[in-house]
């Protein structure tokens, strides 16, 4: 039996409107990514050289940096979260549709879906992490 236009029709509304959202996410991904790379000049030390025979601290760069990307996320962290939570009930919706009206699982536009963690995953889980 092979599902209706109409169910597909359906189905491919909902997955578009995921593959929005996915994009609207990996935007603000881009544009925290750009902001920080703009950033990494002016987080590095001011002078090259040793200054009174010791070594310049090479974890005060990485602290400064998982710093900034801390406050530029929690900037938009609020949109994120919500963004995150809308595509989690889409994909929900998504699945039990397909169940729903028998469709096979590989029905879902694997495309859409994104495995890689964003910058703002990436920060968290590296902002736990110990230095030394």
């Amino acid at each position: 039996m092979s599902p209706s236009p109409d169910c597909l029709a359906l189905l491919h509304r909902m997955q578009e409107a995921r593959r929005q959202i996915q994009r609207q996410l990996d935007l603000i991904d881009r544009q925290i990514t750009r902001r920080m790379t703009a950033l990494i000049p002016q987080l590095k030390p001011k002078r090259a050289t040793y200054r009174r025979g010791r070594a310049p601290d090479p974890s005060a760069f990485l602290e400064r940096y998982r710093s900034h990307l801390a406050a530029i996320t929690a900037e938009r962290q609020s949109e994120i979260d919500a963004l995150s939570r809308k595509l989690a009930r889409q994909d929900a919706a998504i699945a039990v549709y397909c169940v729903r009206n028998g469709l096979p699982s590989n029905r879902l536009d694997a495309r859409g879906s994104c495995n890689r963690p964003s910058l703002a995953e990436r920060s968290r889980s590296h902002g736990n992490r110990d230095l030394g």
